[in-house]
C-alpha cells in the first residue's frame, strides 16, 4: 500500500514537465514544505499513539514526534535568525490536503490492520520525502545554513526510513 502523500511527492519530483516544479521553489518555500511534512508525520505519530497497542509502534511514534518537533524547532530558529518567513506554496498545500485523507483512512483501522497500514505509510512517506529532499531540495537551496539544516535532517530521516522498513517487516 503506497501512501497518497508518497505518491504526490513522487509525482512532483519525477515529472519534469510538472506545472509546479519542487526544484524551482525558493529556500523559504522549501522550508515551508519541510515544516508541513514534519507536522504531518507528527500527526500520524499522535494517531498511532492513540490507536495502536503495539509497543514497537508506540516507540517509533514517540521517536517521530521527538525528532520531527526538534527539526521544526531548529528550522523556525534559523528562519528567525535569518529574518525570513516560510512561504506557503503548491506542494505544502497538496501535502496538507492529501494528509487529511490518509488520517481519515488510518483512523478507521484497528489492531494489526492499523499497525500494518501505519508502518507502510511511514515507510512510503519517508522514502518519498527523503528522495525529494535529496534530489530536488538540497541541490537547489541557496543559503548555506538552510542547506546544512536540510542535510542534517536528511540523515535523521534516512534513519527513520530504515526503522520504518524494519517495522513493516515486523508487523507483516
Amino acid at each position: 500500500m503506497k501512501s497518497l502523500l508518497a505518491a504526490t511527492l513522487m509525482l512532483a519530483i519525477s515529472t519534469p514537465a510538472f506545472a509546479n516544479d519542487p526544484a524551482q521553489l525558493s529556500d523559504t518555500e522549501i522550508a515551508h514544505v519541510a515544516y508541513v511534512a514534519d507536522t504531518i508525520d507528527i500527526r500520524y505519530a499522535h494517531l498511532a499513539l492513540a490507536i495502536s497497542t503495539t509497543p514497537e509502534i508506540h516507540e517509533f511514534a514517540k521517536t517521530m514526534i521527538r525528532d520531527h518537533e526538534a527539526v521544526n524547532a531548529a528550522a523556525l530558529e534559523l528562519l528567525a535568525k535569518l529574518g525570513a518567513e516560510a512561504q506557503d506554496n503548491f506542494l505544502s498545500q497538496k501535502l496538507a490536503s492529501d494528509s487529511e485523507e490518509i488520517i481519515n483512512r488510518l483512523s478507521q483501522l484497528r489492531g494489526a490492520e492499523f499497525d500494518r497500514a501505519y508502518a507502510e505509510n511511514e515507510l512510503g512517506y519517508h522514502q518519498a520525502v527523503n528522495n525529494l529532499v535529496e534530489t530536488a531540495f538540497i541541490p537547489n537551496i541557496d543559503h548555506p545554513e538552510v542547506k546544512a539544516l536540510f542535510e542534517q535532517g536528511l540523515e535523521i530521516f534516512k534513519a527513520h526510513e530504515g526503522h520504518a522498513e524494519m517495522m513493516v517487516k515486523a508487523v507483516q
